[in-house]
């Protein structure tokens, strides 16, 4: 049976707040996997995803349950916010598990953590580059005592690129797989599409890899599709400017990089060129800012380590 709920979090606004999603019963025992989208609002591929996944979804082929949550930030979606949630300026993944007590992000943190992905056995969050991202698909895994069974959900999605983020050297804190693998959930951050566009190819990309882990976790019948090849990346760099400027970006996504070689220039507003950006190791552009105007300390892009 899908039934539509909506989880009620009265503290957040004059009015509240509710987050719609989506509650899957199977025909009988399995595991329960937690879906989540929209957890940056102008991500508008992963939030498509998951609204024609369960569109599409047969109940009778569903062994346990399945919570899927098309949009977790509903804030930042309504204001077409990218990356932060509007009533504090907070990126929400950046701070899960939550604080129960803290601002309008944290408390959000809290109640997705603790309703949706709390007592799961499996997570996946949906992603896809924001308004002024351009993307390659990859999934992201974090080590942890479960990073085994995480690295499975990344394998089974069957995206080119796979990062591993390291226990004491994480680029991204706070985030949902982070905070599910230190709970000892098996989770990943799956990316697909770019520049807050609905792309056929990215929706269906988000689609198809969300029912192959779900057929390879038991929650769906069917065999799951055999490994995809991929390109393991041990962490990254993410690059940022020191000075507000013309960012103009000198590669693409997804071509490899030689250590230092150029990735883009800085230049003032007459166009004089302040900075080169270069490559601090070998590695692959998964993602990077395609927007020419970037503040200070803005991010330019991430460059996934080489690996095997």
């Amino acid at each position: 049976m899908i039934t539509r709920r909506t989880l009620s979090i009265p503290e957040l606004g004059p009015d509240g707040l509710d987050i719609p999603y989506f509650d899957i019963r199977g025909r009988g025992d399995g595991p329960l996997l937690t879906v989540l989208s929209g957890v940056h609002g102008a991500e508008y591929a992963s939030i498509a995803a998951v609204r024609e996944f369960v569109r599409d979804l047969d109940v009778d082929t569903v062994s346990g349950r399945i919570i899927a949550v098309p949009v977790a930030n509903v804030p930042a979606f309504w204001a077409r916010t990218p990356f932060v949630v509007p009533a504090d300026g907070k990126n929400l993944n950046r701070h899960f598990p939550g604080d129960p007590d803290g601002t309008f992000t944290e408390v959000l943190a809290h109640h997705l953590f603790t309703s949706f992905m709390a007592g799961a056995d499996y997570v996946v969050d949906l992603h896809a580059g924001d308004v002024p991202e351009a993307l390659e698909p990859f999934t992201i895994f974090e080590e942890s005592p479960v990073e085994s069974a995480s690295l499975d959900l990344a394998v089974a999605y069957g995206a080119g690129h796979i990062v591993r983020q390291a226990a004491v050297a994480r680029t991204v804190a706070g985030s949902s797989c982070a905070a599910a693998a230190d709970a000892g959930i098996p989770a990943i951050i799956a990316e697909s599409g770019q520049n807050g566009l609905l792309d056929r190819a990215a929706i269906d990309r988000h689609v198809a890899g969300l029912g192959n882990i779900a057929r390879s976790v038991g929650v769906l019948d069917g065999d799951p599709w055999p490994a995809r090849e991929a390109q393991r990346h041990e962490g990254w760099h993410w690059l940022r400017t020191d000075r507000a400027g013309w960012w103009q970006p000198a590669v693409t996504t997804g071509e490899s990089v030689p250590a230092g070689g150029l990735l883009g220039t800085m230049s003032d507003v007459w166009g004089e060129v302040f900075a080169e950006v270069r490559a601090p190791e070998a590695g692959t552009p998964l993602f990077l800012t395609t927007s020419p105007a970037v503040s200070a300390d803005g991010l330019l892009l991430g460059l996934a380590r080489s690996g095997s």
